[in-house]
């Protein structure tokens, strides 16, 4: 019986001491005050967020219907403006936004919603969502002249789907 016990009790420490390993080496540095609500290092910070930059184009100026078109080849450009010129039968409609921006579709969106006109490094334009420019849902304004918008989506992905965007302004309503 006392061997029985021994065994037991030897068994428990050794399970104990197990335990309190596994514990140690995934804590990742807490101790056992800092799980049971004792003093341990506060978490990193996160990031700082970066502001956003304003766009050199405002929103007023893409507002309005447009012929769309677009191309994967850059020599296809002049052909896919012409295209985009006779789809002004039908055209993409860009509003104003109730909060300053523009109302547009995100890439694989059904609905278009509110986007912002916003800069980015190097003296870049984009569309997207809030948030600093660049980011996976924008689409980076590749050129514009007051006529014709040329754009492309930042995601990879996105940009090889739908390739470079070009919106040609549709002549005003007699």
């Amino acid at each position: 019986m006392v061997s029985s016990n021994f065994a037991r009790a030897f068994i428990r420490l050794v399970m104990a001491g197990t335990c309190a390993s596994l514990l140690s080496a995934c804590g990742g540095g807490y101790t056992l005050g800092g799980m049971f609500g004792g003093s341990s290092s506060p978490p990193p910070p996160d990031p700082p967020q970066m502001a956003e930059v304003p766009a050199s184009i405002r929103p007023d100026e893409i507002v309005g219907r447009w012929g769309l078109g677009a191309y994967h080849r850059p020599q296809d450009r002049a052909r896919t403006e012409a295209s985009a010129r006779g789809a002004c039968r039908q055209p993409y409609v860009i509003n104003a936004g109730a909060s300053g921006g523009v109302i547009m579709h995100l890439a694989d969106e059904a609905q278009p919603q509110e986007l912002r006109l916003k800069g980015g490094p190097g003296g870049k334009n984009y569309i997207g969502p809030p948030g600093p420019g660049g980011s996976e849902q924008d689409r980076e304004i590749v050129s514009f002249d007051g006529r014709v918008l040329q754009t492309r989506f930042v995601n990879p992905d996105a940009n090889t789907r739908y390739g470079t965007m070009v919106y040609v302004r549709c002549a005003p309503r007699a």
